[in-house]
């Protein structure tokens, strides 16, 4: 194990508190969405009381997650500007897959999948909402064409895909690089983990005066 002066702060409590809070309401939202998608899901309507709730509740529950998603884009949107660098470190995708990190571009806070991956969210996430909303029985839809509504059915379902699929690419990232769970469950990352993974972030911190040491 790491001593604690040999860690880096990667994210505060607060960050990690907001991470988890989008984490949970995601995943309600994305169980009980499948549930009113489509028969072979309906079981999940078990979790939130029945089929009447889970549609009651899932815009309800879609209201806050965006709250909360709200609240994290603000945090991070500095922090995944796209570079140059992210776009070569995209060309080059092939030296990612197979951990060959020494030929790619110096990594930022955050790399050009994990950046990509957070605008993907940004669009998403704001589609679930506006199309959510304009067929949100018995609020708003009764005011809404119904060729909107069936537009809107449309988009919010490719939309909740896109991100589905995307969030599982992300869980699988995050267990696949040794280290990543520990940041957001933690906190903190090893200086070696930052030196590999993110030098650019790294060599940032470095000049800071905030590092630990290169080891795991």
């Amino acid at each position: 194990m790491s001593k604690q002066s040999d860690l880096i702060q990667r994210y505060n409590t607060s960050d990690r508190a907001n991470h988890w809070f989008v984490a949970i309401t995601f995943i309600m939202l994305a169980l009980s969405g499948l549930a009113l998608f489509h028969p072979a899901f309906f079981f999940f309507t078990n979790l939130f009381g029945g089929g009447p709730w889970t549609r009651i509740l899932h815009p309800f529950i879609g209201v806050v997650m965006f709250a909360g998603f709200v609240g994290m884009m603000v945090r991070f949107w500095g922090d995944n500007r796209i570079t140059e660098n992210d776009r070569k470190w995209m060309r080059q995708i092939g030296d990612v897959v197979n951990n060959r990190e020494e030929n790619l571009p110096p990594v930022g806070r955050y790399n050009a999948g994990q950046k990509y991956l957070f605008w993907t969210m940004v669009v998403c996430i704001s589609l679930l909402l506006i199309t959510g909303v304009l067929v949100w029985q018995p609020y708003f839809a009764p005011y809404v064409p119904i060729v909107v509504i069936r537009l809107a059915v449309l988009v919010h379902a490719l939309a909740a895909f896109i991100i589905i699929a995307g969030i599982i690419v992300h869980i699988y990232a995050a267990i696949w690089v040794k280290g990543s769970v520990r940041a957001m469950t933690r906190g903190t990352v090893t200086g070696a983990w930052a030196r590999q993974h993110h030098l650019d972030w790294y060599h940032k911190l470095k000049d800071k005066g905030i590092h630990g040491h290169d080891h795991y």
